[in-house]
């Protein structure tokens, strides 16, 4: 049995409750950013921290796909979280490959997290949010998102998108009923 087991995400009165329940792992891909320099990684766990989710722990990684996949590989592995939260590496310079990383890892790509992500952000940045690739998806049975660099990008996707979202993706990962989630289920 693993030393988290006793933090199942289960169904649960209290919504609070549930949330905490939900261990997310937060990453900074970066190869510049430092613990004092990443702003984006503090802005990402304060919110999700501060919707009450738990969070695991929080990495600043170089943006190397194999140090990439090797995170994702430890959500199932070590049964390390049941979502993963990942800022930085999803534009285009030639250096961000986050999303090179996680495609081939992805059981199922969640392209509506991206379209939904691009639409919010026309918003703020008009045509410049087309060069986003941020994406979400399924990889080890566990929920993957990944949301550019800019503390303003973590901060759009995760208030719009990954806090509403959360709690409801990681039951679906997990094969449990989403009936309880206001009356009705996604998929």
């Amino acid at each position: 049995m693993s030393e988290h087991a006793h933090h199942e995400p289960h169904a649960s009165h209290d919504p609070s409750d549930a949330r905490r329940a939900i261990r997310v792992l937060t990453v900074t891909i970066s190869d510049t950013r430092t613990s004092g320099t990443d702003e984006s990684g503090q802005t990402l766990r304060e919110l999700i921290g501060g919707a009450g989710f738990t969070l695991v722990e929080h990495r600043i990684v170089a943006d190397e796909p194999s140090l990439i996949a090797r995170i994702v590989r430890e959500l199932s592995d070590r049964n390390l979280a049941y979502a993963l939260g990942t800022t930085g590496g999803t534009g285009i310079a030639p250096r961000d490959r986050t999303i090179e990383a996680l495609e081939p890892l992805f059981e199922k790509r969640l392209d509506g997290f991206g379209e939904a992500f691009r639409r919010l952000s026309w918003d703020e940045v008009g045509p410049r949010s087309v060069l986003s690739r941020a994406v979400a998806g399924v990889a080890s049975g566990r929920f993957v998102a990944a949301l550019p660099g800019s503390p303003r990008a973590v901060k759009l996707g995760v208030e719009k998108l990954l806090i509403p979202l959360l709690e409801h993706a990681v039951r679906l990962c997990r094969g449990e009923s989403g009936k309880h989630q206001h009356g009705g289920r996604a998929g």
